[in-house]
């Protein structure tokens, strides 16, 4: 099995009222699953981070247990620093965002194969409009 997230977070202030959204495919591209959740005043890479994470969450909802070691999933965000952060390219320093980054790797762990990209926010236009939704409903 493989799946493909577009995630992206955003705040309007930093911080400030922040969204997540992601958007799930399966290998096909078709959308299987989305994501859109206001998390209150908080900076823009931490609405990041939970985007992606939110995203797992709601994949492991679909993915039977027994099949998650054998999935395959591409992470693809506009987030230079969280896709940095999760190949080990850059340490995670702020307090916070090391608590995301743990979170983040242990719902990305309960899947086989795991790969961050970064794409041009112009290929996360389904994310980035979760993400703004988000905002939207919670400002």
């Amino acid at each position: 099995m493989q799946f493909t997230i577009h995630a992206d977070g955003g705040s309007r202030g930093n911080p400030g009222p922040s969204g997540a959204g992601a958007m799930i495919r399966d290998h096909l591209g078709n959308s299987v699953a989305s994501v859109s959740q206001f998390l209150g005043t908080r900076t823009n890479n931490y609405a990041e981070y939970e985007a992606v994470i939110l995203a797992f969450e709601a994949l492991a909802k679909l993915v039977p247990s027994k099949m998650r070691a054998k999935t395959e999933v591409i992470v693809k965000m506009d987030s230079e620093l969280v896709v940095k952060q999760m190949k080990k390219e850059y340490k995670v320093k702020h307090p916070v965002l090391k608590g995301q980054y743990a979170r983040l790797t242990h719902a990305a762990g309960a899947f086989g194969t795991v790969t961050f990209t970064h794409v041009p926010r112009a290929q996360n236009s389904d994310a980035d409009a979760l993400a703004n939704e988000a905002m939207d409903r919670g400002s």
